[in-house]
């Protein structure tokens, strides 16, 4: 429980910080975070040329080649040439990637549903009226 002097910046960090590895530890290990993330950078921004993926996840173009090509070897990822550059080459997510962000998902949300039972009615529809704020908080830049 986040300090009762803490601000609400503090204390929203604290818990979602908490939360997020209850979510973490949820989710499986078939795959790294860092793997995940693109995944779902793919699966929702569409396919991308490795140097932004990198850039996105803040590692480096080797790093992300090497991860790239690990999840293609895996059949989660695949290659083809960028039709607007032919030096270039774009990754997208495959069927198979697209099951593993869903089982993913699913696992975490089962985490998730463990937690909210420990919670009262009352409890969860005021987390229920937070979720929109939430997710709003989450989409405004940093």
């Amino acid at each position: 429980m986040p300090p009762v002097s803490a601000t609400l910046s503090e204390q929203l960090e604290l818990s979602v910080t908490r939360l997020a590895h209850v979510l973490v530890r949820g989710a499986g290990t078939s795959v790294s975070r860092t793997a995940a993330s693109v995944l779902h950078r793919l699966a929702t921004a569409g396919p991308q040329r490795v140097t932004e993926l990198a850039a996105y996840e803040s590692v480096a173009q080797p790093s992300a080649t090497t991860l790239v090509g690990r999840l293609a070897s895996q059949g989660l990822v695949a290659r083809a040439p960028d039709p607007d550059d032919g030096r270039a080459v774009l990754v997208s997510i495959t069927p198979a990637g697209e099951r593993l962000l869903a089982e993913r998902r699913a696992a975490r949300a089962a985490a998730l549903d463990a937690c909210l039972a420990a919670l009262d009615a009352e409890e969860q529809a005021t987390l229920a009226a937070a979720a929109p704020l939430l997710s709003r908080l989450a989409e405004l830049p940093a």
